[in-house]
């Protein structure tokens, strides 16, 4: 057993999708910072590491501004009770810009580690986005999708191919 309760470890979850699901609908966020210890390390496959909490603000504003209003589904979740952390099957998504219902997305497997006071002091974002990415967001923006500006932020690890 870790050092936390489950239940204390599925209270910061709740509230993490809470804040995650309102930057979404917002196009703020900001807040999704917060969610972290000030000496949070974050791991982004794509992006690179990120130390702190305004390292991690700065790239999230930045990385959400073409389309800040994408969302993340989750499709499972498992409980790492030893180490007091959560690995969540997501999909990113971006919803149709005409057709109610219909959804573009892409899968990405994120590791956050709970520290306590409802912060969260890891994040682990696992994706290919030179792959899945480009093709997600090409069909949405093929099919009337707007993006808000041109990327702010580029990717330093690229995995191009599939298998």
């Amino acid at each position: 057993m870790g050092q936390f309760s489950r239940a204390e470890v599925q209270r910061a979850l709740e509230n993490y999708n809470k804040v995650v699901d309102t930057c979404s609908e917002t196009g703020d966020w900001s807040p999704f910072a917060d969610l972290f210890t000030e000496d949070v390390h974050y791991v982004e496959h794509a992006y690179g590491i990120l130390e702190g909490r305004e390292a991690v603000r700065r790239w999230i504003i930045d990385v959400m501004a073409p389309f800040p209003q994408m969302r993340f589904e989750h499709d499972w979740i498992a409980f790492d009770d030893d180490n007091d952390a959560v690995v969540i099957g997501i999909n990113n998504v971006l919803d149709h810009p005409t057709e109610p219902g219909v959804k573009f997305g892409f899968p990405n497997v994120t590791r956050i580690v709970y520290a306590g006071n409802g912060l969260f002091s890891s994040e682990e974002d696992t994706y290919n986005p030179a792959r899945d990415a480009a093709r997600v967001i090409g069909a949405w923006i093929r099919a009337g999708g707007t993006m808000l500006c041109a990327p702010k932020v580029t990717m330093k690890h690229i995995v191009l191919g599939g298998a």
